[in-house]
């Protein structure tokens, strides 16, 4: 029998999973709150807040053919909307809101992990300017500046200096840039990679019933807006997999470490945790360190790993609400995939909505993955900072990575703006 299924969000993310689920035999129906012009395609666009978790929770009363609800965005998850889905009697794929405070709060998770022993960069935690501001003028630079709470993926400041450090300070905790995410902030010794360069990362995620937990494909984001890892940190400018270190020894290595020790922690606080379970990793001298846990699928990730996946994903999503992952054989294709991410002009600062999009004839196997876009008057237009991932495959991260860039070209909107290195790293050590 099948299951109509709700996907919450709205973003490049979310049009992978439902791109994936619309494969998937066992689901009937999709629905999405809200989408966008790409899932638009897919599913039935609902325009509901999805921050607010009891017209969500009556939407979804309203609509008994609804099976299944899959939470994707960390704003609902922080806010609990999985325990209201769940207090009304419905099946729901997210981790409740205690379990999801491995996100929603940077303080959480740096003493989570000193308590449990999870390696980690060393740290300080502060609720006061004053202090904080004492703390950094004594310290070492670089240092990492980290908004406690959600803030979009824009929260975490890289400072080389002590006016930059100064600075984002004052942003952070005195101009409320982020908002209350800002009350407290982390501060955070700056990790470098093994061979003492910075952008040693990876992100892995791992789908975790609580008991069981499997790793997916590793794959590595780009954060910063600008080629060569410059200007501000933003939600991802494109991503790749597989990443160049992570090899069999080294996955082994975390899982035993990082990930294991992870939900058990959880599960030794009283937060069990059920989902996507997200660690962001840094390669250091000192072996695999954690620079971030997300409670949910990442975004651009996702765009790179669910195209690879064989297994039917609707399938995995069931294993994990009814905690039977460990029964599940989860597959995965060889090869190699690349999104490189087009942005609206000024993003992540101030950036124009509502630029038409024009695209041409896409090669065959290339996906477009749209984020912020909306139809209006039947014109594709620009509807947020982050617009389309552009996402092809191919045996090799060049071959994936030179497929994608030809198809960018192909694509053209009013300011917009993408780094041109992504995946050049892999490429030129391979």
């Amino acid at each position: 029998m099948q299951l109509n299924v709700l996907v919450i969000g709205n973003g490049g993310r979310e049009h992978a999973i439902v791109a994936a689920l619309a494969k998937s035999p066992l689901v009937g129906k999709l629905y999405c709150m809200k989408g966008n012009a790409g899932i638009a395609e897919l599913a039935e666009c609902v325009d509901v807040d999805y921050c607010d978790l009891k017209a969500v929770g009556d939407w979804v009363d309203a609509h008994p053919d609804v099976g299944y609800a899959v939470i994707a965005p960390d704003d609902p998850l922080a806010l609990g909307l999985a325990d209201e889905l769940e207090a009304r009697g419905h099946k729901v794929f997210g981790p409740n809101k205690r379990a999801a405070q491995i996100e929603s709060s940077k303080a959480f998770a740096k003493e989570l992990m000193k308590k449990y022993g999870i390696p980690t960069a060393a740290y300080e935690t502060f609720d006061n300017y004053d202090d904080a501001l004492a703390y950094v003028e004594k310290g070492k630079l670089p240092v990492v500046l980290k908004a406690d709470g959600l803030a979009l993926g824009k929260g975490v400041l890289i400072c080389e200096t002590l006016e930059e450090a100064k600075d984002g300070l004052r942003r952070i905790m005195l101009d409320k840039a982020f908002g209350a995410a800002g009350n407290k902030v982390v501060v955070e010794e700056y990790l470098t990679g093994k061979e003492f360069t910075p952008g040693e990362e990876v992100s892995v995620l791992t789908f975790t019933d609580g008991k069981t937990i499997v790793p997916m494909i590793a794959s590595c984001d780009h954060k910063r807006v600008f080629d060569g890892d410059k200007g501000p940190n933003t939600g991802g400018m494109g991503t790749f997999t597989p990443c160049p270190f992570y090899d069999d020894a080294v996955a082994e290595e975390v899982k035993e470490k990082i990930l294991l020790p992870t939900v058990r922690a959880l599960n030794a606080e009283g937060r069990p945790f059920k989902g996507v379970l997200y660690f962001g990793l840094m390669r250091t001298p000192d072996g695999m360190k954690v620079v971030e846990y997300n409670a949910r699928f990442g975004d651009p990730e996702t765009q790179v790993v669910l195209p690879m996946l064989k297994t039917d994903l609707m399938e995995i999503f069931l294993a994990v609400t009814e905690e039977r992952l460990a029964d599940v054989k989860i597959e995965w294709e060889e090869g190699a995939c690349v999104c490189v991410v087009l942005a609206s002009g000024g993003y992540p600062q101030h950036y124009e909505k509502g630029k038409p999009i024009e695209i041409g004839d896409l090669d065959e196997g290339v996906f477009l993955y749209h984020a912020g876009t909306k139809r209006e008057d039947g014109v594709l237009k620009t509807n947020g900072g982050r617009v389309i991932g552009v996402c092809a495959k191919g045996a090799t991260v060049a071959e994936a990575r030179k497929k994608a860039y030809r198809n960018v070209e192909k694509i053209r909107f009013d300011g917009m703006q993408y780094r041109k290195d992504i995946g050049i790293k892999y490429v030129r050590a391979h």
